[in-house]
């Protein structure tokens, strides 16, 4: 599933290209994706980009009113297009109106949508390449109009998210690596970026949030910080195809079942769950401990 790095370089990306570009092309082969829509979706053409943005782990494209609307004086406020990948989503970029590249993930397609941008065309098509497609777009007046982004918590890397609020999750007896993928509590962080942050803090992720001490409290938040980013600053500039590639290539644990950490060459081990898994090193993270493979996934 794409978490915070790599949509926030994604939107960097994609704002620098679209900001002020004109929406030409909506397609939507199916109502399916669509879950929730103030206007039809068709109206949109013609509209202008305002900005991309993200929060969480949703990508939010700004929609401006149409040039003549804003003539004519319309004083209707913009309208934001809003798409969670879940995860298996993505999207192609092409340096022109969408096509038949849709067909990279093997013929299915959630949207396309094409942009113009002073004399510059772009195609950005919306795919999902799971069983189940869960890629889901919203069309709506305000983003906390969309639930998901209404019950978000604050961004780990906001600078008013300090310490002692970090502090204030890590009060129940939850596993560690469930208040970091907990989206009510903070924001933007998933199944891979949990297992490297609780690496890089030396922490087990299924120890209880309530029993750490202060000190690996603080270990952990400063590791969720360095994480994030350093993980933003190497992906930026990339171009949207490369950043799955570049995440895969950076997890130092997670995805690396079986081979050596990095950091002290003990074998990466799994821990196995319905539909997801962990990864940890025993010596960086449980004391040598070697976790059961299967469980139940109390904070999924």
């Amino acid at each position: 599933m794409p978490e915070l790095p790599e949509i926030t370089a994604l939107t960097e990306f994609l704002d620098e290209r679209l900001s002020g570009a004109q929406l030409t092309q909506f397609l939507l082969p199916s109502a399916f994706a669509l879950k929730v829509a103030d206007v039809p979706h068709e109206s949109l053409i013609g509209r202008t980009v305002g900005s991309v943005c993200r929060r969480g782990k949703f990508l939010i494209f700004e929609i401006a009113p149409a040039l003549e609307e804003r003539a004519e004086g319309d004083t209707e406020g913009p309208l934001y297009l809003i798409v969670n990948f879940a995860k298996s989503g993505w999207l192609l970029f092409t340096e022109h109106q969408p096509g038949a590249e849709a067909n990279a993930a093997g013929g299915y397609f959630a949207a396309q949508l094409g942009f113009s941008n002073n004399s510059h065309n772009y195609g950005v098509t919306l795919t999902d390449t799971g069983t189940w497609k869960g890629l889901a777009i919203f069309i709506v007046r305000e983003p906390v109009e969309v639930h998901g982004i209404a019950e978000l918590g604050p961004e780990p890397l906001d600078v008013s998210f300090g310490l002692d609020e970090f502090r204030r999750l890590f009060t129940k007896r939850q596993q560690i690596k469930g208040v970091l993928k907990n989206q009510k509590l903070v924001a933007g962080i998933g199944n891979a970026y949990s297992d490297e942050i609780l690496h890089a803090a030396k922490l087990s992720p299924v120890a209880h949030a309530s029993s750490l001490e202060p000190d690996a409290v603080e270990r952990l938040f400063r590791a969720m910080k360095d994480i994030l980013s350093g993980a933003i600053k190497e992906f930026s500039g990339k171009k949207p195809d490369e950043l799955k590639p570049s995440k895969k290539a950076s997890m130092r644990v997670h995805g690396r079942t079986g081979e050596p950490c990095p950091v002290c060459g003990d074998t990466v081990r799994e821990v196995t769950f319905v539909g997801t898994s962990l990864q940890y090193c025993p010596t960086c993270q449980t004391n040598g401990a070697i976790l059961a493979k299967r469980g139940h996934d109390e904070d999924s």
